[in-house]
């Protein structure tokens, strides 16, 4: 593949880009569900669920100053373990992780384009015009890889427009007495907690830029500062918008309206026109987030293939000369993110995963499977091999604690223990394809 396509700014873009671009706009009615239209519980809660985020990134920057080698976490799982548990993280992110988000985001810009053209579309458009998007990004991708890396660059700049003119104006003419503190006391724990997951849903995603790692100028320097920025960044935003909206709509107003309520908002704020205005700069937001998505998702059955961790590995990691992509694995990827599509449209269309989608137990899986790279660089800093208190020791305790916090807001999904089994199903299956294909080597 080409080296060195993508630059620090591309690296923290693709962190921002994916992290902020359709979590924060369709999640905000899921959480104050989960709150109970309290604000302030909702604000306490991003703070808490952000720790899997902000200590995550400061904890795999260590593995990724160490080692630039294409394949993201599957590098840091073959560096920090073995040859098993990198098949083990490849599988589970190529078969799940990144499709399932992929399939998740790619529904969501269908549902905010109908909004955008005033297409009275149920769930079926919305999911057609999501696949349609799909297709048009990876053809995008697998013919330029510095055409995605610019069109990650334009739609941060342009994604973080509406949440700030939203955050503002509702911090400026929203109503302050929606802020009741004294809820957080009165909550119960049980209740609450369950708005960790779709908080983490809208967090994540981070991890992908790791992907592009072996791609970034200087990626020993350059990845390592974009997981510090990024996520502080991101924070500060996504605080900043929930509190901005829901003192401007309302709670009881976004609980009712659901994913509708950011078309209210703007068209309060600037008439029909410049609520267009607004969607608009939305919908670039989450093609931006799909865009990512892709960008990661395109290079994970390659990285497996240059280590024979794949079926078929010799065709699938061949790099077409002409593009400097590999076409084959941008193919497989593609077909496993439609496969996860048709997955999520029949759970949304049949109701089997209420308050929430597909993603969310992937996505906490993956936070327990970080907790194996942040036990390596707690003992990289107990054997003094990271230096510092807080780099080697507090970073990924602080960092695990956050996985766990997601794990417990995620056992209320009805459908957990079956999603873990499947998660289980994929892992082990990984361990032994490459048991076996280790033998044949």
């Amino acid at each position: 593949m080409k080296k060195n396509e993508y630059g620090l700014f591309t690296a923290i873009g693709m962190i921002v880009g994916i992290v902020i671009g359709s979590g924060i706009f369709f999640k905000s009615d899921n959480i104050l569900v989960a709150t109970n239209g309290s604000i302030s519980l909702g604000v306490l809660v991003f703070s808490i669920a952000a720790m899997g985020i902000i200590f995550g990134s400061l904890t795999i920057s260590e593995l990724a100053s160490r080692d630039s080698k294409a394949g993201g976490i599957i590098t840091y799982a073959e560096y920090s373990y073995n040859e098993s548990v990198a098949c083990a993280f490849g599988w589970f992110h190529t078969f799940l992780y990144y499709p399932t988000l992929v399939a998740v985001v790619s529904w969501v810009s269908g549902i905010y384009i109908c909004m955008l053209f005033g297409i009275d579309g149920g769930l079926t458009i919305q999911t057609i015009i999501g696949f349609i998007i799909m297709i048009l990004f990876y053809f995008m991708n697998v013919l330029s890889a510095k055409l995605g890396g610019y069109f990650q660059n334009a739609s941060t700049i342009i994604k973080i427009i509406p949440l700030l003119v939203i955050a503002i104006a509702g911090l400026l003419l929203g109503n302050p007495t929606e802020i009741i503190i004294s809820d957080i006391v009165h909550m119960e724990p049980t209740t609450w907690i369950a708005a960790i997951a779709p908080i983490a849903f809208s967090f994540d995603g981070w991890i992908i830029s790791t992907s592009i790692g072996h791609e970034i100028k200087n990626s020993k320097r350059n990845l390592p500062r974009a997981l510090v920025v990024a996520p502080l960044f991101i924070l500060a935003i996504y605080v900043l918008y929930f509190i901005g909206i829901s003192m401007y709509v309302g709670p009881e107003t976004i609980m009712s309206m659901g994913d509708e309520h950011v078309n209210l908002a703007a068209t309060r704020l600037f008439g029909p026109w410049g609520a267009k205005i607004i969607l608009t700069f939305v919908v670039i937001s989450i093609l931006g987030t799909v865009n990512g998505l892709i960008m990661g998702h395109i290079r994970m059955p390659y990285s497996l293939a240059i280590r024979g961790m794949f079926p078929n590995s010799k065709k699938i990691k061949v790099v077409n000369e002409r593009v400097g992509m590999p076409i084959k694995s941008s193919v497989v990827s593609f077909c496993i993110s439609f496969v996860c599509l048709v997955i999520h449209y029949i759970t949304q269309k049949y109701n089997y995963l209420p308050n929430s989608d597909i993603s969310e137990i992937s996505i906490t899986v993956n936070y327990l499977l970080y907790i194996m790279l942040y036990f390596k660089v707690f003992k990289m800093g107990l054997n003094n091999e990271i230096k510092g208190l807080w780099k080697g020791k507090l970073n990924p305790i602080f960092a695990s604690l956050g996985s766990l916090i997601i794990l417990f807001g995620s056992i209320k999904n009805p459908l957990f223990f079956v999603y873990i089994i499947i998660c289980g199903i994929i892992l082990v299956s990984s361990v032994c394809f490459w048991k076996y294909k280790k033998q044949e080597i």
